[in-house]
């Protein structure tokens, strides 16, 4: 990434969702349509808190259930994250952030490393808000930190309320999120020279 502001769209159309993302690093510009009101919500509280510049407008077979659109949302923001980052960034790379709501406390790590995966709290998939699942997070972030090459630990530490767990979670996120792109002067943060991961090796750099 030549500068920290990178800009990416990205789009995704299947026979069950129909998905555009817009990632402006760097604005509090929000705009989030996905026909699933506490999942917009969520999103905007990342985009807003990470200054993430987040558009996001998504459709699917909602009738069916709400696992393909939210899934598929997470697919297209990491292809975005990843874009707008640029092949060897230099950033900070690790950044980590804890969130409390209310009852809630939320820790979210980051590793801008190039290899994707995601590992969470054994409690994290626990409630529903009205007819949202929680364990649908599970699935956005998985797929997410795939997709854009994050190494992403998730962990509720305390909290009752589902609705301020997944609220403090991805406040967390956004910030964390951002702390780790933000640039350095020194290159690229990898003994290795370079953060192009996925080759399965899980070697470290």
């Amino acid at each position: 990434m030549s500068e920290r502001y990178g800009e990416a769209e990205v789009s995704r159309k299947t026979r069950e969702t129909d998905i555009r993302v817009r990632i402006r690093l760097g604005s509090q510009e929000i705009s989030v349509e996905t026909g699933i009101g506490f999942f917009d919500h969520l999103l905007q509280a990342a985009g807003f808190h990470g200054r993430l510049g987040l558009g996001v407008t998504a459709s699917g077979d909602l009738h069916v259930d709400y696992h393909h659109l939210v899934e598929d949302v997470g697919i297209v923001l990491g292809r975005a994250i990843r874009k707008a980052v640029g092949p060897d960034p230099a950033i900070e790379r690790f950044a980590s952030c804890t969130v409390p709501m209310d009852d809630a406390l939320a820790l979210v790590a980051i590793d801008v490393s190039g290899r994707g995966g995601a590992w969470f709290s054994e409690t994290f998939a626990a409630g529903r808000v009205r007819d949202f699942d929680a364990s649908l997070i599970r699935e956005f972030f998985a797929a997410l930190a795939r997709e854009a090459g994050l190494t992403l630990h998730v962990r509720i530490l305390s909290g009752e309320d589902t609705h301020h767990r997944l609220e403090a979670v991805f406040k967390a996120f956004g910030r964390a999120l951002s702390a780790a792109l933000s640039p350095r002067a020194d290159g690229i943060p990898s003994t290795k020279g370079t953060l192009e991961g996925g080759d399965g090796s899980g070697g470290k750099s």
